[in-house]
């Protein structure tokens, strides 16, 4: 009797365990059998994600595509509009789906990989920081000094995406001198994109912005500043993956597919060829 019930009681656990283990395996077995990657990406996100005659095009969709090559599966990109937070986001995109209908992504990328935001959400796993996002700002051909504080272009044309980190710092800079000065842009790449033709002479925007409107205008004279910028209210964040907690092989195994991308130089190409250069994490570094 005693053996018995103790055979019983090992023959549950062992069936505990492969139920545990089988619903753990089911994300990445799931996307395998599909045969697709459903990537949930940024909209209006230039250099990063955007729609280019038709076709999802940037850095965060050629990472896509290489994640979807390492499954052996094919990637479907999905742009989303940004919501009012990154709560909204990552709930819409990643774990329950939007209230329209939308379906959940298996895999959501350029996420903030901070640890605030991590331990306010519970249904998403964060993984795979792959670049360090930091700010900095250009002058037009005949912008003037361009290493000068942000306040000695008063009078001139400034352009920062509307309601952006950039956008509040010039609000605020040195009192708010340069508010009336200030042109607001819907995205990020539309700020330095305006010094190409003269109409701004300043702006202030994420270095991979300024990087690809560099890149893509090579004639165009941009003077891209080399020093900080005095007084800027944030250092920059690492950005990275997220899936749903209950997806977190799947997750481990794209973080895999980073770390070998990046090993072999795959990572820094896929940056160059949109104007970037890749910097690393730095929580990828320590």
């Amino acid at each position: 009797m005693r053996a018995s019930r103790r055979s019983f009681l090992q023959g549950l656990a062992l069936s505990a365990l492969a139920a545990s283990s089988s619903a753990f395996a089911a994300p990445l077995e799931k996307v395998k059998d599909l045969g697709v990657l459903r990537v949930g990406l940024y909209a209006d996100n230039r250099p990063w994600s955007w729609n280019q005659d038709g076709k999802v095009a940037g850095i965060d969709a050629d990472i896509a595509k290489a994640f979807a090559e390492a499954l052996g599966v094919r990637a479907d990109l999905q742009l989303f509009l940004a919501g009012e937070d990154i709560s909204d986001d990552l709930r819409n995109i990643v774990w329950r789906g939007g209230l329209l209908g939308f379906q959940p992504c298996d895999v959501m990328l350029h996420v903030p990989f901070e640890r605030q935001l991590m331990q306010a959400e519970d249904n998403v796993v964060f993984l795979a920081p792959y670049y360090r996002e930091t700010f900095g700002a250009a002058c037009s051909r005949d912008g003037g000094n361009c290493e000068a504080v942000p306040a000695a272009f008063k009078g001139h044309k400034i352009t920062a995406e509307l309601a952006s980190i950039p956008d509040f710092y010039l609000l605020g800079h040195a009192g708010g001198v340069l508010a009336k000065d200030l042109i607001h842009v819907p995205n990020g790449y539309d700020a330095p994109a305006a010094l190409v033709d003269g109409s701004a002479d300043f702006t202030v925007a994420t270095t991979a912005q300024i990087e690809a409107v560099v890149a893509d205008h090579p004639d165009a004279g941009i003077k891209v500043r080399k020093g900080p910028l005095p007084m800027m209210m944030s250092p920059g964040w690492d950005i990275g993956i997220a899936v749903k907690e209950n997806s977190r092989n799947l997750g481990f195994r794209l973080e895999e597919v980073l770390e070998q991308m990046t090993a072999d130089g795959r990572m820094a190409a896929i940056f160059k060829r949109h104007g970037v250069n890749w910097k690393p994490a730095l929580s990828a570094q320590s």
